[in-house]
């Protein structure tokens, strides 16, 4: 028998509301969204916000520092009733929505004060997509063309908005997203039955026919910059599926054409219904932070996610980063000799990043390396040592046993988890995480 969901719709407060007010509101409800990186902006012109001379906008810098954007909603009243969401149709709260002229007034009035160097701008779903999808537009032909901010500006996609919305959206945001909510079909049907994935899934498709479009019509002079690759966020927790399950589905996302970069969101308890978890089974938020893990030896390490998670296998450990545990479960492999290890060979070893390969691999042609040296091209020694010789003297002199290892492991791991992890962009992986 269909397990059936009382889901009314709550009485909703539209009151008169300041700018002030508008903003406390919405910039509060657009907290839960994490896929809020910059690869930058490289649009061309006089106006004010144009970085692209100086440096690139980010919302995080190479150091970790963290760059301002404007990150807010257009709008908190939702058609969609998703029982994850503070904006669910039933939620009885106050509800506000800007209008173009208000938020893009806003967006230049804080640049124009150094509060801010761009604008992150999303929406709840208010009469329809298409409407939302115009109402957000409408923002950003302001900025571009009245205020003429050339500054940078990630937009939420609409799922279910016309290809031709889509289009102009594509000329002039910087970066595009659109989140596919939850890690299967079924978990969205359970918990979002009125969102279909195949819609969210087709904005991706969408987004490079008119991103090739735009680069084949790139010499016409009304053609704007394309946007920079698309990026999706995946809500952890909410639901029952596993890890190895959530990799298989990013695995899956990577394939699509224009997505980037797949961000992981623990759940977190905003609303009381029956299908969510109970505030005690609330993942923690380390499990996050291992999926992060995981993702970057998905996407820069070459790893598969079979060598991450064997099929016998479907939580990733929660003690060990995932390149440890891998290289635990295939000491034969190991040691590795630092001075004749090929590219791949380096990448597989605990401690010895994307940047310390290339430093390696660069400074072995002029000399060879001792174990000494390897700090001081970046290698995290505390776990690399196990796992590396230089020909000569082995980084650990005893026989490798997992048992052993796991436990000399296990501290310095320990120590570097009691933080609250917040993902960084494509090109700073060490500075939250360190080297894998």
């Amino acid at each position: 028998m269909k397990q059936q969901h009382q889901s009314l719709s709550a009485p909703v407060y539209h009151l008169a509301l300041s700018l002030e007010e508008k903003l406390s509101l919405l910039a509060g409800a657009a907290r839960y969204d994490a896929s809020c990186s910059s690869s930058g902006s490289t649009r061309q012109g006089e106006g004010v916000g144009a970085a692209h001379r100086s440096g690139i906008c980010h919302s995080w810098s190479a150091d970790g520092r963290c760059i301002s954007l404007l990150k807010v909603l257009f709008s908190n009243d939702c058609l969609f009733d998703c029982a994850y969401c503070a904006s669910r149709r039933s939620n009885d709260h106050r509800r506000a929505s800007f209008t173009p002229e208000e938020l893009a007034g806003l967006t230049i009035d804080f640049y124009r004060r150094n509060y801010i160097e761009g604008l992150f701008l999303s929406s709840a779903v208010c009469a329809s997509p298409d409407n939302t999808m115009e109402l957000l537009i409408r923002t950003l032909r302001l900025l571009r063309y009245q205020y003429r901010f050339h500054g940078y500006i990630h937009l939420k996609v609409i799922p279910g908005c016309s290809p031709e919305l889509l289009d102009q959206a594509a000329g002039l945001a910087d970066r595009m997203s659109a989140n596919v909510e939850l890690p299967s079909s079924e978990s969205l049907r359970l918990l979002a039955p009125e969102k279909r994935e195949h819609k969210i899934l087709q904005v991706f498709d969408q987004a490079q026919h008119y991103a090739l479009q735009r680069r084949e019509e790139s010499s016409s002079a009304d053609t704007g910059p394309v946007a920079a690759g698309m990026s999706t966020q995946m809500i952890i927790g909410a639901t029952a599926e596993n890890d190895r399950t959530i990799l298989q589905k990013s695995d899956a996302l990577y394939r699509l054409p224009q997505l980037k970069r797949v961000y992981y969101s623990a759940y977190i308890p905003v609303n009381s219904d029956s299908r969510l978890p109970t505030p005690a089974a609330v993942p923690p938020l380390l499990r996050e932070h291992r999926l992060y893990q995981a993702d970057w030896l998905l996407r820069f390490y070459a790893f598969r996610v079979d060598e991450i998670l064997p099929p016998d296998q479907q939580q990733l450990d929660p003690e060990l980063d995932p390149k440890t545990a891998w290289a635990l479960r295939q000491l034969e492999q190991f040691p590795v000799d630092i001075n004749r290890a090929s590219k791949e060979e380096l990448l597989r070893i605990p401690g010895v990043g994307v940047r310390s390969v290339k430093r390696i691999l660069a400074a072995r042609r002029y000399q060879r390396l001792h174990l000494e040296d390897l700090k001081k091209l970046g290698v995290v020694m505390k776990r690399a040592r196990y796992f590396i010789h230089d020909g000569k003297h082995a980084g650990c002199p005893t026989p490798l046993r997992e048992d052993s290892l796991r436990s000399a492991l296990l501290p310095a791991t320990s120590r570097q988890l009691s933080f609250d992890f917040t993902p960084a962009p494509d090109d700073c992986a060490t500075a939250i995480n360190g080297e894998l």
